[in-house]
Formats: structure tokens, sequence, C-alpha cells
């Protein structure tokens, strides 16, 4: 017998009396066929049963998974923004946007940018933020009771009306000492031009309210139906029941953000246009990175109800439309002094009587 092949046969015995960790990775198409199982249960999706339709989702679903391991590995503390699994999670970017939010956005909320109500907010610096002097370093305006339940527009693209209607019902209830529910269908229906659930914008609601004099009125009197129908109000109830707007602004706090705070504070909660396009599976935490601030990103509308200048990450309270199951019960965190997600572009406040 040959030394060389003693020598292999000495090797290969050897081995025989070592343990060598070997690192085997999990088959992830095994563990993500049993991750999507379980969501279309949960969620109850309706192509359960449509095959063709079931892979195709699964394939999103899958896109969806390894974007939440990509954007989980950001996080630098317990209380960054951290994601996983939402309703939202079967669809593509681009459907998440076309169904959910409202790609047009842009084009509706410049033409606001050169109006008399508008204006754009200067500081000398937007990381100065811990040291606003003047304002508490937390305010949260859900704790005066004049902030109401988290709603759902579900696929009716009218979070402009959603997040108006819901600060003008906060601006009630500090004037008036009462939290009133006012209707979002009445704004869906009455708001004239392409607007309902094909999309709007906040703006124009106002500058529509405030010029026409249009009375804002109940919920119970014109309840929520989610979809685009004739407006029901007659021209006189219209103008005569109801809480009116009196004035609005629509203004930016880029490079501001300090100055949006004191207007939280000395005002009352907000409406802002934002970029939510990396919300899709968003779970809680305070988004810090990966939020485009560009106007020409901007796609949704919510609304601000606080901010904690005080925490580890100072960061806005964000009343979001999309229930109270998404997110941290329907809110989302985001952090104060960069214009993430665009929050600070478009923002408006109002008075009402």
């Amino acid at each position: 017998m040959e030394w060389r092949t003693v020598v292999v046969i000495v090797l290969v015995v050897s081995l025989c009396f070592f343990m060598i960790p070997i690192k085997v990775e999990p088959d992830k198409n095994v563990e993500d066929v049993k991750l999507f199982a379980n969501y279309v249960d949960q969620y109850n999706k309706s192509y359960k049963n449509d095959s063709a339709e079931y892979k195709e989702r699964f394939e999103r679903f899958q896109k969806s998974l390894r974007h939440i391991e990509k954007m989980n590995s950001f996080r630098t503390s317990q209380e960054s923004a951290y994601y996983g699994l939402t309703e939202f999670s079967d669809l593509s970017e681009d459907e998440f946007l076309q169904r959910t939010l409202l790609p047009d956005l842009p084009l509706r909320g410049q033409k606001h940018t050169t109006a008399s109500y508008y204006h754009r907010h200067f500081t000398n610096s937007v990381h100065r933020v811990k040291r606003v002097t003047g304002i508490p370093s937390k305010f949260d305006w859900r704790d005066r009771g004049v902030v109401g339940p988290v709603q759902n527009q579900e696929s009716c693209g009218a979070c402009w009306a959603f997040s108006t209607i819901g600060v003008a019902e906060s601006m009630y209830a500090i004037k008036n000492g009462t939290l009133y529910p006012f209707s979002v269908q009445e704004m869906i229906d009455c708001m004239p031009g392409d607007y309902g659930c094909q999309g709007g914008d906040i703006c124009s609601l106002l500058s529509w309210l405030l010029i026409s004099k249009i009375s804002i009125i109940s919920e119970n009197a014109y309840p929520l139906t989610w979809r685009t129908d004739a407006c029901r109000l007659s021209k006189t109830s219209a103008k005569t029941s109801g809480a009116k707007i009196t004035d609005f602004t629509c203004d930016s706090f880029v490079n501001a953000e300090s100055e949006l705070l004191t207007l939280l504070v000395t005002h009352g909660p907000v409406a802002a246009a934002v970029n939510a396009i990396s919300w899709q599976n968003y779970l809680g935490g305070v988004i810090q990175y990966h939020c485009d601030g560009s106007f020409n990103y901007l796609n949704h509308a919510v609304q601000i109800v606080g901010y904690d200048t005080s925490a580890s990450i100072p960061h806005y309270i964000i009343k979001n439309s999309w229930g109270s199951t998404f997110g941290n019960k329907g809110y989302i965190y985001i952090a104060i002094g960069k214009n993430l997600c665009g929050i600070a572009n478009q923002v408006s406040s109002l008075d009402i009587v």
C-alpha cells in the first residue's frame, strides 16, 4: 500500500472521532410556507382556495419577510421601530401604494404652497429639539380626553378626510369640553371634485369647508359607508347645523420642527401629509431610518396628537387610520428632527365653532 493512501485513510478515520460543527442553514422556503398558511388563516384572505393567486401572494409574502428581516437589522435600541407581518404583507410595494395610499398627493398638495393660508417656518436648527423652552418635554392630547378612537379607512382612500375630521373633533372638544364624533362620510360624499375614496388632500378639504361655510355634522346623522356615495346634505341643512371651520393653515415646518412642537401644545392636534410607503410591515417602536421625507413622496394623511422629547428617541405620536390592530394600537411613532416620512412638509391646523 502506498504511503499516500495510508495517510488519506488515517485522516478519514481521525475525522470520525472529532465533532466538526457544520452550520446548516434552515430551509427558509419550508418555514415561509408554514408562516404563509398561518397568515392566510389569520387574516382570512379571500384567495385561500385560489391556487394561482395563492402562489403569487406567497411570492410577495416572501419578499416582505426578507424586507422585514432587513429593516429589523437596523434597530439600534429596544425603542427603535420593529417590523413584522401585517394585513398588507402579501402586497407588493406598488400594490400597497396604489391600494392603501395616495400616489398623486404631491400633485394635489403642490398647489397649496402658493396660497395665502400657506406659511413656511424656519428656525436655526432642527436638532435642538431637546432644548426647546417654554413647552413641556412630553405632551399628549389623549391624556386630556380630546382624541377620538382610531378608525379604519379599509379600502377607501380617504385618509385626507379621516385625518381632518379627527383634528376637527379634537379642536371642538378642546373648545367646548365635549368629544363629539363628526362625519367622515359627509366629506367623502360632498367634497366637490375628484375626491371621495379615490383620494383627496387635507388643505383642499379645509379650504372648501371654510369658503362654502358647510357644516360638519355628526357621525350618527351621516354614518360611514366606506364608499363614495351621492351627497345627502340639503343646501339649507349644510349651512345651519353642526360645527364650522373658521380658520386654518397649511404650513411647512421643514427645518422648524421645534415650532411644530410649540403649535401642538399651544393650539392642538394637527393633520399632516406623510410618506407611509415604509409602514407596510410596521409593528411598533420609533421610526428613525429609511423613511424618505421628500415632498414628492407624500402619499398618506395622519394626525399628530402629541410628542415626547424626554424619551431616549424623541418622537411624534401619530394617530393613523388603518384600525387599532395596526402598529401600536393604531398609532405610529416617528423620530423628531429630520423630517422623517415627510412629517413636516404639509401640516394643517384649524379653528372650529
